[in-house]
């Protein structure tokens, strides 16, 4: 008989269990993943730029060593991606302050792309075509999208996830620019 009772009681001491777990997976902050590539530098890659609407021939690829110099930000964009439409007008105001921003164009058609940067202006340095995501893979890239800060050989110290705005700016990416320069 108290085998019995004792049986009554796992689904429900299974349920409280479950409810505490997902209690405690809604309340983190998907923004707080961190990186594996923190404090190493950007995977090699060798891939073709967008041609800009300001520059149609451009340059024809561009490679890891061209990222290192300056202290400056990697872009992961698309033009499938809502929230990337919503930070464009902020990266191009982040560009008009002299901040570099090189873009990857992630999984999207690179016609799309020209259109994209011809009506919504260009923000970027230069933006490869990462067209089937193998260094949006080697990046660890969730989704788009996704900005690194890449300090001045190239080492990444700061990564995203979601768009860049006047608040994450000033709060939390800002500092680290200012401190790495």
């Amino acid at each position: 008989m108290n085998k019995q009772r004792f049986f009554l009681f796992v689904p429900l001491f299974i349920f409280a269990v479950l409810i505490v777990l997902f209690w405690r997976g809604l309340s983190l902050n998907p923004n707080d993943m961190p990186s594996a590539l923190l404090n190493k530098p950007v995977p090699a890659f060798e891939l073709p730029v967008l041609p800009a609407p300001e520059n149609p021939q451009g340059l024809v690829s561009a490679n890891h060593e061209m990222l290192k110099g300056r202290v400056s930000l990697l872009n992961v964009w698309a033009t499938w991606c809502t929230t990337c439409r919503q930070e464009h007008e902020f990266l191009n105001k982040l560009k008009a302050q002299g901040i570099l921003i090189y873009g990857i164009n992630y999984k999207d058609n690179t016609d799309d792309a020209q259109r994209w940067l011809a009506e919504l202006h260009n923000p970027y340095v230069f933006s490869v075509t990462d067209e089937d995501g193998r260094l949006g893979l080697n990046l660890g890239v969730f989704g788009a999208p996704e900005t690194y800060v890449l300090d001045k050989q190239g080492v990444i110290r700061y990564k995203h996830i979601g768009d860049v705005n006047v608040q994450v700016w000033e709060k939390t990416i800002k500092p680290i620019v200012d401190n790495l320069q």
